[in-house]
């Protein structure tokens, strides 16, 4: 049964997508906030999709703790899922993400289309230099800049792998931080079709404010997020019906 609800799930997932794409392909040459409507729109289609076909829930805590203008926003990246469910939290958001992807037909013409923040991976200094531009000007316009700091998905359990761009970025913004943890990975697993249910839980964790020592931050940070994550991951596993 959790093959059949989970290949039923992927059949109406990227159906969903590729129609979504297609059909509102009009969205690439309209005012830039309709577009991002639709994003959010696809990210809840998603998100109800997977809870009806595969049983698969989802809980977000502390939302409250979202500022109402521009932030950094740090969060755990351990599944395909944060690429969409995320996105319906936010206001605004502006993601960092790697620049190859603007070159995937639709999908990558709509990244460029929300004015996502595109890095080149490949000169580091000169990327890093440009990321902080293009997330200065982001800010300025009040959005939520969302960096997922490894830098690709991570198993839960797997020990931490921070980059330090977002490290970077909040020298650079100066707007408080906010902390994201999730046990997405759980149920929903990178490399495998399989799709548990249970609840994915995404927690937005207390505001960090800026101006803070780079250490002093860094340490804060990860600490933070590492135990909260480690606490959601203990708890979905608890509670999966794996």
């Amino acid at each position: 049964m959790l093959a059949l609800r989970s290949l039923l799930f992927a059949l109406a997932f990227y159906v969903t997508t590729a129609l979504m794409l297609v059909f509102g392909s009009w969205l690439l040459v309209a005012p830039r906030s309709w577009a991002m409507a639709g994003l959010k729109l696809h990210g809840i289609i998603c998100v109800w999709l997977l809870r009806v076909i595969a049983g698969t829930r989802f809980e977000v805590r502390g939302r409250d703790k979202l500022p109402k203008g521009a932030c950094l926003v740090v969060s755990k990246h351990q599944s395909a899922w944060d690429t969409f469910g995320l996105v319906p939290l936010f206001r605004d958001p502006a993601i960092v993400l790697k620049d190859e992807l603007k070159w995937i037909p639709f999908y990558g013409w709509f990244c460029v289309k929300f004015e996502h923040i595109l890095v080149k991976r490949d000169k580091a200094a000169k990327a890093l230099k440009a990321m902080i531009a293009d997330a200065e000007a982001k800010a300025g316009q009040g959005r939520e800049i969302v960096i997922f700091p490894e830098g690709t998905r991570q198993a839960p359990g797997a020990p931490p792998d921070y980059k330090p761009g977002y490290v970077a970025l909040y020298e650079a913004l100066a707007v408080p931080c906010v902390p994201l943890a999730l046990n997405s990975g759980l149920f929903w697993p990178r490399r495998s079709l399989a799709r548990y249910p249970g609840t994915i839980v995404v927690e937005f964790l207390d505001p960090i404010p800026p101006g803070l020592p780079r250490k002093e931050f860094r340490a804060l940070l990860e600490a933070r997020l590492e135990d909260a994550t480690q606490r959601l991951v203990a708890e979905g596993r608890g509670s999966a019906s794996t």
